[in-house]
């Protein structure tokens, strides 16, 4: 049987465990879904009666403040999830699975607006058609009209290419140095955190050039120069740079994001509506 003390050792150590959970779930890198509240409650409750010193009740206290938050983050979610009419894929499975094959019948005839058509050739569509056939030019003066000119063919110097913006005016690598650079720079001026809003950095004068640094973000992403992050609930997404290329960047992200950078967007960003 436990002594009093190891109890209260136990208990200070399960405490620790419950915040450092709810603190990574405030940081949106867990889901705050992991956490089982009612057990969470449960242990809190059965160590509480133990508790004698000042700092064991700040510990408590703490634990059941981040426990509070957990709980508003799931509040949060189940809310977004609502108002958007959101349905969990694992719960539309699950309640095909369990209903009958009379309901599953009953569904689909409710849904189910079959079209149909009757098509025959009358008397009417066949004279149309020999007037069609008989109005319509020979084949070979059809082609001729779509015979294409002959243009001369010619070289491309790289600096005519640049110009059209075929090529970039730098080596890829080092236009991505560069890009990276000015990231990290960026991000030290006006960033918080060591990151900044994603639109911020993409963001530029003309659409062209904002499509341009989104093309560039994304390989500052996939070559481990910088990373995402995404806060679905409030609908905000950073870009952080590291400080050193990340070798080993493909397993840890292995979730593609997409983000649409439209002319709508652009201009919501333009006029100050995108985050």
């Amino acid at each position: 049987m436990q002594s009093q003390k190891e109890v209260k050792k136990l208990g200070r150590e399960k405490l620790q465990r419950i915040i450092e959970m709810c603190t990574a779930i405030e940081g949106h890198t867990v889901d705050p879904f992991t956490l089982d509240v009612e057990d969470i409650i449960r242990m809190v409750k059965e160590y509480f009666p133990s508790w004698e010193q000042p700092e064991d009740f700040n510990l408590d206290a703490e634990a059941i403040h981040h426990l509070a938050s957990v709980i508003k983050l799931q509040s949060e979610w189940v809310k977004h999830r609502s108002t958007s009419l959101y349905t969990d894929p694992f719960l539309l499975e699950e309640k095909i699975t369990q209903a009958s094959k009379e309901e599953m019948v009953n569904v689909l005839l409710k849904a189910w607006h079959p079209l149909v058509e009757l098509e025959q050739i009358s008397i009417h569509s066949l004279a149309t058609a020999m007037r069609y056939w008989e109005q319509l030019v020979p084949l070979e003066e059809r082609w001729r009209e779509l015979l294409a000119p002959e243009v001369a063919v010619g070289t491309a110097t790289r600096e005519e290419l640049v110009k059209q913006r075929v090529l970039g005016d730098k080596a890829f690598s080092e236009e991505l140095e560069c890009y990276w650079r000015e990231l990290k720079q960026q991000v030290q001026a006006k960033g918080q955190g060591g990151r900044m809003r994603y639109w911020d950095f993409v963001g530029a004068e003309t659409y062209e050039d904002t499509v341009q640094r989104a093309f560039l973000a994304s390989f500052l992403i996939t070559y481990g120069y910088a990373t995402l992050e995404i806060y679905p609930l409030e609908e905000e997404i950073f870009i952080k740079p590291f400080d050193e290329p990340v070798a080993k960047i493909a397993a840890q992200q292995s979730v593609s994001v997409p983000i649409a950078v439209t002319v709508e967007n652009w201009q919501k960003w333009k006029r100050g509506e995108m985050q």
